[in-house]
């Protein structure tokens, strides 16, 4: 006997159309917002109702603003995170699954502990590392003791500095130290065959031939779904590029956006500007979940299966 599911059908469409209601609603009133002029905010406030000034607001924000560079910079960093996290993610692994490794197990707990230990947590670890890559080796300098012969036959010990921070390697390598992207690809690649590796190795087919012919076309959908979920991530980053990078020229679109918050408190601040630069924003990531919005269903899809 089927039941009459039509009492739950419309329920369900009713919190369905108030979550959009509820989702769309700031969206519309920053648009809105957007098309007005600063004089008419400073009189009327928010409104509804849509104005004309969109463009000259749109072009306000081309000509007296940083935010056209510090896009083209939020753009660098979300491509370099997700690249690189796909390209390590995918490699690590496809080591821990398809390799024989004593301690798989170990090292697979240790990637998810970067996930418990997110970016805004270690940022001041972060900072200290990306101000001088090469502490590290300065330390085993000093706890090897060859600073000290250093120092006796020189007259000073070695010091090596060099800082990553206000260059976009800097803004995007920190971004990448994250076990996400490795969890969905072991995830996938537990679901293949054990024996797809071995019959590709009985064809004559090494590790790389295998990587590049069976493996990388099999996970397409999963590379795409990281690909997106990494690029949102990187583009929409707020903390670490407002403590990586200290100059305009380097900051992101969203710091962009919070530096356009004036500095007086006496002065109201550029609603239809600062909203306009929020849809310009937004249009990139908008554009990126159209396109490949397939691929991230179908990837995460296979990832749980």
């Amino acid at each position: 006997m089927i039941e009459n599911a039509r009492s739950i059908n419309i329920a369900a469409s009713v919190i369905l159309a108030i979550g959009i209601v509820y989702i769309l609603g700031p969206l519309y009133l920053a648009l809105t917002t957007a098309s007005h002029s600063y004089q008419e905010t400073l009189q009327n406030g928010l409104t509804w109702l849509p104005g004309d000034d969109l463009a000259d607001n749109i072009r306000r924000l081309w000509v007296e603003t940083r935010i056209p560079q510090q896009m083209a910079n939020s753009l660098i960093v979300a491509l370099g995170n997700a690249a690189l996290t796909c390209v390590l993610s995918f490699l690590t692994a496809y080591a821990l699954v398809w390799f024989r490794i004593r301690w798989a197990s170990v090292v697979f707990a240790l990637i998810l502990a970067t996930i418990m230990l997110p970016l805004d947590i270690r940022v001041i670890t972060t900072y200290q590392v990306a101000a001088n890559i090469l502490s590290p080796v300065n330390a085993l300098l000093d706890l090897t003791g060859l600073n000290s012969l250093i120092s006796r036959f020189f007259g000073a010990p070695v010091q090596l500095e060099l800082s990553i921070l206000d260059t976009h390697i800097g803004l995007i390598v920190p971004l990448v130290a994250h076990g996400t992207g490795t969890f969905l690809f072991r995830q996938f690649f537990l679901t293949l065959p054990r024996d797809l590796f071995k019959a590709a190795r009985m064809d004559g087919a090494g590790p790389l031939r295998f990587i590049w012919d069976i493996l990388l076309p099999l996970s397409r959908t999963s590379v795409a779904a990281l690909f997106v979920l990494t690029f949102l991530s990187g583009w929409t980053q707020y903390l670490w590029p407002l403590v990586g990078a200290s100059t305009p020229e380097m900051q992101t679109a969203v710091v962009g956006l919070a530096r356009l918050m004036p500095d007086n408190d006496g002065r109201m601040p550029d609603f239809p500007l600062m909203m306009a630069g929020a849809v310009i924003v937004s249009l990139i990531p908008l554009l990126m979940i159209a396109l490949l919005q397939r691929f991230l269903v179908r990837g995460l899809v296979l990832t749980e299966k």
